[in-house]
């Protein structure tokens, strides 16, 4: 893979550091879309042509405020990181905490571009790699609060793995079409079988799209190891949930963030867990 760095003619330092503040800035905005985005799609936002800017609720309107008490932000206060720390955690207006998701969102982002530019160089393969991690993050936070998988970001990311396949950067064209397409039927199957076993939905339409999503940007012969790492640590999880009282066993644990862990190990390890797990890779 041709190295981007010689396009760039900064220091390698001060490269890593401006993919981390990009991250955070993205990290802020993702932060929006995983508060509104579930909102939107519950007031089914977008499809009122005729709503005026009072009642307009997207990812760009209304300013960001305080939940607790409706303190519109003001841009020292909208600051990824930085503005948490001032803060010390806490709105300037009525002290009401603000939650911890917040920050460890921007962290991640921020952390995203340069530990994946350290492990694949600053490369095709690493810049895309950062935006699925992005995409990760976001569906993650949604799928922990809501159960609810959005089809505007799942969507787009299957789109992002197949465009990214038209120039080889992890997988061809073919490898990414048949990714995508056993990943969605593949799970799609298990979630019918295992709801007329059960009686009960185990799995949604959502983490369907979302494995074919996967399959796209990481081929068919890896979503054994997606589907492997996902199930283990799914299963560890809703059982420690449960034994601690959290969680009845009758309930449903959010299966997305376990995929997309699965994927991204897939996205950089694929063959040294293909060969550990006795998966073709």
């Amino acid at each position: 893979m041709t190295s981007l760095s010689g396009l760039l003619h900064l220091p390698e330092t001060l490269q890593l550091i401006g993919l981390g503040l990009i991250g955070a800035l993205i990290g802020s905005f993702l932060n929006v879309v995983i508060h509104r985005l579930p909102i939107m799609i519950d007031r089914g936002s977008g499809e009122d042509g005729d709503a005026g800017e009072d009642d307009r609720y997207d990812l760009a309107l209304p300013a960001s405020a305080c939940p607790s008490c409706g303190h519109r932000l003001r841009p020292w206060e909208n600051v990824p990181l930085l503005s948490y720390l001032v803060l010390l955690g806490r709105c300037s207006a009525c002290a009401a905490p603000i939650g911890w998701r917040y920050p460890v969102v921007e962290a991640a982002s921020a952390a995203a571009g340069p530990l994946l530019t350290w492990h694949f160089g600053l490369t095709a393969q690493g810049l895309t790699a950062t935006v699925f991690v992005w995409f990760a993050i976001a569906i993650a936070a949604i799928d922990l609060r809501h159960m609810l998988i959005p089809d505007l970001l799942s969507l787009p990311l299957l789109w992002l793995g197949l465009l990214a396949s038209t120039q080889n950067i992890f997988v061809t064209s073919s490898v990414a079409i048949i990714g995508a397409v056993a990943g969605y039927l593949a799970f799609l199957m298990l979630s019918r079988v295992g709801a007329r076993l059960t009686g009960h939905p185990v799995m949604g339409a959502g983490d369907a799209k979302l494995l074919g999503a996967i399959g796209a940007w990481i081929g068919w012969s890896h979503l054994p190891q997606v589907a492997v790492i996902a199930s283990v640590l799914g299963s560890i999880v809703g059982l420690a949930l449960v034994f601690s009282g959290n969680r009845h066993r009758s309930q449903p644990v959010p299966f997305g963030p376990f995929l997309l862990i699965g994927g991204v190990a897939a996205l950089l390890w694929g063959g040294t867990l293909g060969a550990m797990f006795g998966l073709r890779g």
